[in-house]
């Protein structure tokens, strides 16, 4: 079992750095596609999908339902992805589990488990460079100061249970979650002071609230490992999630300021289940309308 230093060692080391299939830190920011919005399609199909579109890097969904959910993706079928993409040159930075620092005791225990299924899931698919394990917080804005302190209880749970699977958990702020804004994640991640918890950066839960861009990122990017990137529109109240392309977010000025900020990770596009949902939802359309928006703003 790994101890905390050389934990402390290894976050600063390999775990660090996502794992993008080429061996080497890339020289700007890369484009993926999280393979939360594509749940329909299988595993194979979406892989080839995102490669062929021009995507350098997936995110897998671990979640309930998904063909990449640990109980269902066994040993066999991990091997066989990650043959898949080292064949198409796909990085794997991360895994998306939606797990909750407010749910009751029951859930807490359960999602402990998670973590420790997700870390072996991790070290299978990519041992020198585990993928980070990303996830929202719960809970609702308005119970924020009432449930902060138990949530910081329960972050050092998931600090400890990713201690131990020798991974980092990277969290994210949402609108309508209790970790809304800069600020508190911020707080909630200081109290727990842990290398193995790090920051999600997905702007459009900021823009929902008229936080701006630069100062999000000013606050954020220092330790994000990680970024979702979606469009909205409407207000905290009331808010639409959209494709990248489709909403207000201005991405020019985006890449810019991940480029005056040095950031080199990932950038993901994650599709909001408000669209994926919908009966006239295309995957691969998605995929494609978003890489097309991003691509065009980055190179620019």
């Amino acid at each position: 079992m790994t101890n905390r230093r050389q934990f402390l060692r290894l976050a600063t080391g390999a775990l660090a750095l996502p794992s993008f299939g080429r061996g080497v830190e890339p020289a700007s920011p890369s484009l993926g596609f999280s393979l939360y919005g594509m749940k329909s399609l299988p595993l194979d199909v979406a892989l080839r999908t995102c490669a062929g579109i021009g995507y350098s890097h997936v995110e897998l969904a671990l979640n309930a339902g998904y063909p990449t959910e640990p109980k269902v993706f066994n040993n066999a079928a991990r091997k066989a992805a990650v043959d898949r993409l080292e064949s198409l040159k796909l990085g794997l930075p991360c895994l998306m589990l939606n797990i909750s620092l407010t749910a009751d005791d029951q859930a807490h225990v359960a999602a402990l488990a998670q973590i420790a299924e997700a870390g072996q899931m991790a070290h299978d698919m990519a041992p020198a460079a585990p993928p980070l394990l990303e996830t929202v917080l719960g809970g609702k804005p308005a119970t924020w100061e009432p449930q902060k302190a138990g949530m910081t209880a329960r972050l050092r749970d998931w600090a400890t249970a990713a201690e131990k699977a020798k991974i980092q958990i990277a969290v994210k702020a949402h609108v309508a979650s209790a970790v809304n804004s800069p600020a508190r994640l911020l707080w909630l991640i200081d109290q727990v002071k842990s290398p193995a918890i790090v920051v999600a950066y997905d702007y459009s839960h900021f823009e929902l609230q008229a936080i701006d861009m630069e100062e999000s990122m000013a606050a954020l990017l220092p330790r994000t490992k990680f970024i979702h990137v979606k469009d909205s529109a409407g207000e905290a109240g009331k808010f639409q999630f959209l494709l990248p392309g489709q909403g207000r977010t201005d991405y020019r000025k985006y890449f810019a300021l991940l480029r005056r900020f040095r950031y080199l990770g990932p950038v993901c596009v994650e599709v909001s289940s408000q669209i994926f949902k919908q009966p006239s939802y295309d995957p691969v359309a998605a995929a494609k309308s978003s890489y097309a928006a991003l691509s065009q703003a980055m190179n620019a």
